[in-house]
């Protein structure tokens, strides 16, 4: 198994990563196969269906770049476009491999790209603003998902005093790519929505609120495309009276837990999900072993938790126990610089 690794680049974010990592996984352990440096701030990777081709966005600047992932692990530079607004945050493929979508977050706007068929990439085709207070402002988009329909990209804005903190949905045309705003519900003031989930059964949402330290659960109707809030639950223990920055949200492979990181805490909050009616309780934090852990996911195996910690460098690995969801540090720390997004194949 291979993994690539996503990184920060730059003195502007005290940053120690080179470019993207690629490693080969074993019971062994990591082994780092080597380093591909392309442009600055590889931060957010996401591979076509395939995972024949990798595709990167260049945060803080306005690009997103394209790789062949090689039979060795190794990756084929193919191209770099301009994702038409500042600082991309995040990458959705298509269904049908067509397209990317990508969130940009001072640029606020969700832009289409072509995938052309030897995995490179095309220009925009489309480019939706999401509008701010002001006629000059827009709202930062943190995240684009789809549904699991295609019909549907799910879309967190956080406001930063110029724009709206809200969850859109765009209505997404399957032929051209392009999307069409459907609808919004406000998020609670100040909350900054960043990350979120979506159930297999296309009816449960769950967000992470950066500011608002906290998970908002949504009901999803696929059909009128419309979200309704049912519940919120803090991110943060109720005897911690300190800051925090929730950063990511994830439901487990079997969907009977929810987990999300928060940096300055730097915890992982573990809740159980109710089967009937999706509604979250805290069952307990985890302190990561680590600074900032912006980024986590889960191994291929599904038995385990893998959080980066961008301003320790340092990937720690964590055992889920599968009746009751708690995680334990496995032992396993890969250290590599300023890590903040992680894929396998």
């Amino acid at each position: 198994m291979f993994a690539y690794v996503g990184c920060r680049t730059t003195e502007h974010r005290n940053a120690r990563g080179k470019g993207i990592s690629a490693y080969e996984v074993t019971e062994q352990g990591w082994k780092l196969l080597g380093i591909t440096p392309i442009l600055e701030n590889p931060s957010y990777l996401a591979f076509d269906k395939n995972k024949d081709y990798l595709y990167t966005v260049h945060g803080d600047y306005e690009e997103v770049s394209a790789f062949k992932v090689e039979h060795d692990g190794s990756l084929t530079f193919l191209n770099t476009v301009s994702c038409e607004g500042k600082n991309p945050v995040y990458i959705e493929i298509s269904p049908d491999n067509r397209f990317l979508y990508v969130a940009t977050l001072q640029g606020g706007t969700i832009t289409t790209i072509s995938r052309l068929s030897d995995g490179s990439l095309g220009q925009a085709t489309s480019v939706a603003r999401i509008k701010g207070l002001t006629d000059d402002a827009v709202s930062l988009a943190h995240q684009c998902v789809l549904d699991r329909t295609g019909q549907w990209l799910l879309v967190p804005t956080q406001g930063r005093h110029v724009g709206y903190e809200r969850i859109y949905v765009f209505k997404v045309n399957a032929a051209t790519g392009g999307l069409s705003e459907h609808f919004h519900i406000d998020a609670r003031t100040y909350a900054e929505p960043r990350h979120l989930t979506i159930s297999k059964d296309n009816r449960r949402v769950y967000v992470v609120n950066e500011k608002g330290n906290s998970v908002t659960y949504y009901d999803f109707d696929d059909k009128a495309g419309k979200l309704a809030a049912l519940q919120i639950v803090p991110s943060l223990p109720e005897t911690y009276t300190g800051q925090g920055q929730a950063s990511a949200v994830l439901l487990s492979p079997n969907e009977e837990f929810l987990y999300e990181t928060t940096r300055i805490h730097e915890s992982v909050a573990i809740y159980r999900v109710n089967k009937e009616t999706g509604f979250l309780t805290n069952i307990g934090f985890t302190f990561v072993l680590g600074k900032t852990p912006r980024f986590f996911t889960f191994m291929p195996n599904g038995k385990q938790l893998l959080i980066a910690n961008e301003d320790s460098d340092t990937l720690q690995l964590f055992d889920i126990d599968a009746d009751y969801g708690q995680v334990t540090f496995a032992g396993v720390t890969v250290e590599t610089g300023s890590p903040t997004s992680v894929v396998f194949k």
